[in-house]
């Protein structure tokens, strides 16, 4: 049996879905438009999650995140989407999910040339789970729970350790409701 193709969703300028295309193929130096998502995990203390892309991944390994990423399959909801990943990359069930800056989205070139251009509306969820968190290999080799104005400053200090997505929603205000500097 061949290996299920996961679909992104395609769209044009004004974020009207146009097609599919499949994930492996779609992330090159040219990347289309498509729908993503990315969500901030938030423990019962009010800190954020935060990940290390794993040294594998296509586009920046390695460097820091926000808990988790992803792209809803087709006719999927973003709710929806988010619990499936948050048991596929970190093998955790997440609750209390809310939009946080619903109408992000960004394009950037990683060092290898291959660019993401993704409107990629961005949302936060709790974990209340006393299990340790065990991340899937494939997407993950680090995590750490940080406190928000931590995670703020050491991007400020260091942004090339971070992923851009995540020091572009910092600067649009990702824990204040969209009010950066909030």
């Amino acid at each position: 049996m061949g290996q299920d193709i996961e679909l992104v969703r395609l769209l044009d300028e004004d974020g009207t879905e146009i097609g599919t295309a499949d994930k492996a193929l779609v992330h090159t130096a040219e990347t289309p438009l498509h729908l993503a998502f990315s969500c901030h995990l938030l423990d019962a203390q009010g800190r954020t999650l935060l990940t290390r892309r794993a040294l594998s991944k296509q586009t920046w390994p390695g460097v820091w995140t926000n808990s988790f990423c992803g792209h809803p399959a087709p006719g999927e909801s973003l709710e929806d989407a988010i619990i499936r990943r948050a048991a596929v990359e970190l093998n955790i069930q997440v609750t209390d999910i809310l939009p946080a800056l619903p109408g992000f989205r960004y394009r950037a070139t990683d060092a290898s040339g291959i660019v993401e251009n993704e409107v990629c509306p961005v949302f936060t969820a709790v974990y209340t789970g006393d299990a340790e968190i065990v991340p899937n290999p494939d997407e993950a080799c680090d995590w750490a729970w940080s406190d928000v104005v931590d995670v703020e400053e050491a991007v400020s200090a260091a942004p090339f350790a971070f992923s851009p997505w995540l020091v572009q929603q910092l600067a649009e205000g990702v824990y204040t409701g969209g009010r950066a500097g909030a």
